[in-house]
């Protein structure tokens, strides 16, 4: 039922069906949720889109629109078909590659040929901060943001403080690619992977006002001891408080320019709500543990559901957003496996279902986005000879999912929508 219960909330928040409900064209009117743009009123339309599902906007924004656009796509993922008009760039996630730079560079230069009669429409998903991705210093190589990146994805630290830091190292994020596409009139379509609250954390909003400060930078890397590991380079620009800081709302380069998200987290919940409580389930949406410990946000669902289920008998607890590990010894896994790995035996022998899983496709560094564990799975792991604890303490839940034949294992989905923790309690 769980498994069912994902793959039905996967389905029901497809970018195209999210087209089909907020972006729609018509005689040539773009209709972009509440906003209206006649595509005939400007000399040129220009499409820019990134991240894990810019190959997914671009054939949603064509089947609404025809084919009539040209553009940049920056994806970490070959495309299926590339889109005549479209340029195609493949860059790097979680780490930034020499295509990923490429990708920024071009996109900059076409931006910086926008006018006044141009329309820039932007279509931004989750991995587009290392897909797209330019130093905003020169003395910055390539191997210096790769090991920036490693630092900060394993710092423990929440998405939007790493994005934070993200944000003043580029030359394209924090704002600043509308900042070069400056005077163009310019829409951004979110399909997001970040909290609802800060949309400019979305690929490290290289479209919107950035809510962060250089002051916030120093801040995080003193609370997570980030400096001393941050490549020479980097930890330079720290030391001497020589950080740039980003567009604020005040910017003229936000004078004409709109934001809309299509799909978010909350998209994926309701679709996975509305189908728990069609299949009789008492449902319960708890997304507090967002961007805690996984081992911390396992003890407080369990408690959680438990507790719910003395009193509404079938519970299903929905939870979204992400929760973070601290990897020090890492083997095959992620963040989702580990969370599911953690439940295994603090639901050993109960009638419970856990699941979790990320939207994208992707967990971690191995070909799984998840993993589902019941009240069997520690007497079946004792029956293969697998070590729960030894799994879990080496962050290498992947190879145990693989042998009990419980990954959840879907490819690359063309969507980013943060993680679904799915917890049934018969």
């Amino acid at each position: 039922m769980a498994r069912h219960l994902f793959d039905h909330a996967l389905a029901e928040s497809a970018i195209d069906r999210a087209f089909d409900r907020h972006v729609t064209c018509e005689r040539g009117v773009l209709r972009v949720c509440e906003d209206l743009y006649d595509l005939h009123s400007y000399h040129r339309v220009f499409v820019v889109s990134i991240g894990k599902a810019a190959h997914t906007l671009v054939n949603a924004l064509q089947m609404q629109a025809g084919d009539q656009f040209e553009g940049i796509v920056a994806s970490s993922v070959e495309p299926p078909a590339q889109r005549r008009g479209f340029r195609y760039f493949c860059g790097g996630h979680p780490t930034p590659n020499q295509e990923s730079i490429r990708a920024a560079e071009a996109i900059l230069k076409s931006l910086n040929a926008q006018n006044t009669s141009s329309l820039v429409i932007f279509m931004l998903s989750g991995g587009g901060s290392s897909i797209a991705e330019k130093p905003i210093d020169d003395e910055i190589c390539l191997e210096d943001l790769v090991a920036t990146y490693h630092v900060l994805v394993h710092s423990g630290a929440p998405i939007a403080d790493i994005n934070a830091i993200r944000k003043h190292l580029s030359a394209i994020k924090g704002g600043r690619l509308a900042k070069a596409a400056y005077p163009a009139q310019q829409v951004s379509i979110l399909v997001s992977d970040v909290p609802d609250n800060t949309p400019d954390a979305l690929a490290s909003g290289p479209t919107m006002p950035d809510s962060t400060s250089v002051e916030d930078c120093h801040r995080i890397a003193a609370k997570y001891g980030l400096i001393e590991q941050l490549p020479l380079s980097v930890r330079e620009l720290f030391q001497r408080h020589a950080l740039e800081e980003t567009p604020k709302s005040d910017d003229p380069a936000f004078l004409r320019s709109r934001w809309w998200t299509v799909l978010s987290n909350a998209s994926v919940i309701e679709a996975c709500k509305s189908e728990a409580e069609r299949s009789g389930f008492t449902v319960i949406i708890d997304n507090s543990c967002d961007d805690w410990d996984y081992a911390r946000a396992a003890d407080f669902l369990l408690a959680r559901v438990r507790k719910s289920r003395v009193e509404s008998g079938r519970v299903c607890l929905i939870s979204g957003g992400e929760v973070t590990v601290k990897v020090t010894n890492g083997g095959i896994g992620g963040r989702n496996q580990q969370f599911s790995l953690d439940c295994a035996e603090k639901i050993s022998g109960q009638n419970m279902t856990v699941l979790s899983a990320g939207t994208d496709g992707i967990d971690g560094n191995s070909p799984a986005t998840g993993a589902i564990v019941d009240g069997t799975t520690m007497q079946r792991a004792r029956v293969r000879g697998l070590d729960v604890k030894a799994y879990l303490a080496g962050f290498n839940a992947y190879p145990f999912f693989e042998a009990l034949g419980d990954s959840i294992v879907t490819g690359p989905t063309g969507n980013n929508l943060r993680d679904l923790r799915i917890l049934l309690a018969y």
